[in-house]
């Protein structure tokens, strides 16, 4: 090395060290000469073998960088204490760079934990070229130890970030998606959601397209999956029913070069149960040409949406009876109203004596005659005909398209469900006075109402009559 050459190496802004492997070569043909073939799994079988390789490596020069690196006040202070630079898991790391050295490569890479002689952990990128006229011999070999220390905290932060992020992550491919999007523009497509009315299929073949790289431990939770192998085997059963069509409307964002998206989407844990997520996809900054590179990330949020469903049925169902309420009778009257679904039947039904079952045994035997009424009237009503508790004591069956004929076979369908509840209740039976109208050409609900409302009261009439007359003939 001449001056010029010296001065280069000591003034580089990066670690570099001279050193000596021809003990390793040596090493090597012993080896070789006992019939070692595989110098990898060699070496993985006894550490031992790779600590006398690393004895036999003499350090010939350092530069100056070196030195600051590693907290050394020159070459023998740094040589002396190399135990103390080389420790911990640096064999392991070591047994890349001695197998390349083997298969007879004359520049070689790897990584490895080096440590300064105050005790500070380096991360190091390594580099080694064996020196022009020592490719025999390993006599000289110049080494480059980079510290990305720095930048391998960023990775351990993004890693530790990722896995134990609270949210479902994934890491995906899309790069096979975003191959055949190009294929079908190319073809001349303009409306890409017309395109995908016509060819359902192509959004199936764009889903089989997704490569999963990673997730993380939330995943697993979310799904209930006992490790990543198996969520990605039954991925089918996580992604279903709907998921083809919430990904045919992410496929038309990306489309139209939208490569930041969310939406609500229900997805299915492996035992079955439903989840509902917020779906956030983003591909990663740099990957936008090619889509290699995605995050999405799912945030659960099935809590929410079962309390935003109950508090929806709470606005419409009466909470005692399980049936509708008044709110969403009233609602469904205006709407009918509106609608030309005709006719409209409406069943008005007032139940007998509940007043003097609260003042005699209390609300809670009140409460039980409606809830056992309830349960009568959600069996004998479904859909498009709904039952709704309108007041304390009173109820309603709205039946659109329905006629006096259809009246006649609900009401007795009431009667007889509400006669076998009664013989459970044989020392509280229910009695009911009832009404009911059809609507006429031209007749306004609220008049068809006004009409049941009536024959209702008349029935309830004659009930309590009827009571009276008895109690007299006795």
């Amino acid at each position: 090395m001449n001056a010029d050459e010296a001065n280069i190496f000591d003034l580089a802004p990066i670690a570099m060290w001279i050193e000596d492997f021809s003990g390793v070569r040596e090493l090597f043909d012993l080896w070789r000469a006992e019939g070692v073939r595989d110098i990898r799994s060699w070496l993985q079988a006894d550490l031992a073998r790779v600590a006398a390789c690393s004895q036999r490596i003499r350090v010939l020069k350092v530069n100056r960088r070196t030195l600051d690196l590693f907290e050394a006040r020159d070459r023998d202070h740094l040589v002396a204490n190399l135990d103390r630079v080389f420790r911990d898991e640096m064999l392991t790391s070591h047994i890349n760079e001695l197998s390349q050295l083997w298969e007879g490569r004359r520049e070689f890479s790897g990584t490895a934990v080096n440590y300064t002689l105050s005790g500070r952990r380096l991360d190091i990128q390594l580099r080694g070229s064996v020196l022009p006229g020592h490719e025999e011999t390993l006599g000289k070999v110049l080494l480059t130890t980079e510290d990305v220390t720095a930048r391998e905290d960023a990775r351990r932060y993004a890693e530790g970030v990722f896995e134990h992020s609270p949210v479902s992550l994934w890491v995906e491919d899309f790069s096979g998606v975003k191959a055949l999007l190009d294929g079908v523009r190319d073809r001349g497509i303009v409306d890409f959601r017309v395109f995908t009315d016509v060819h359902p299929e192509f959004v199936r073949q764009c889903m089989s397209e997704i490569r999963v790289i990673d997730v993380n431990r939330a995943t697993l939770d979310l799904f209930r999956a006992p490790d990543v192998k198996t969520l990605l085997h039954r991925q089918a059963e996580i992604f279903r029913d709907e998921m083809e069509k919430h990904f045919r409307e992410q496929l038309i964002d990306l489309w139209n070069g939208n490569l930041f998206h969310q939406r609500e989407v229900v997805n299915y844990a492996l035992d079955g149960t439903e989840r509902y997520v917020l779906l956030q996809f983003s591909v990663f900054p740099g990957r936008e040409r090619d889509w290699s590179l995605v995050q999405v990330s799912l945030t659960d949020i099935t809590a929410r949406k079962k309390a935003e469903a109950y508090l929806e049925y709470l606005g419409k169902h009466d909470v005692l009876t399980k049936l509708h309420n008044r709110a969403f009778y009233t609602d469904e009257l205006n709407r009918l109203q509106r609608k030309s679904v005709r006719p409209v039947s409406i069943i008005v039904i007032d139940m007998n004596g509940l007043k003097v079952t609260n003042d005699q045994l209390g609300h809670a035997a009140g409460d039980a005659l409606l809830r056992r009424m309830g349960e009568v009237l959600n069996e004998a009503v479904s859909q498009p005909h709904h039952a709704a508790r309108i007041g304390g004591d009173e109820f309603a069956i709205i039946m659109p398209g329905s006629d006096d004929a259809d009246v006649i076979a609900m009401i007795d369908n009431v009667r007889k469900l509400l006669e076998i509840n009664n013989q459970y209740y044989s020392d509280a039976p229910i009695s009911i006075a009832v009404g009911s109208a059809t609507s006429a050409s031209g007749d306004a609900l609220e008049t068809v109402v006004r009409r049941a409302d009536l024959l209702m009261y008349r029935d309830k009439q004659a009930h309590y009559e009827d009571i009276k007359a008895a109690a007299l003939s006795e």
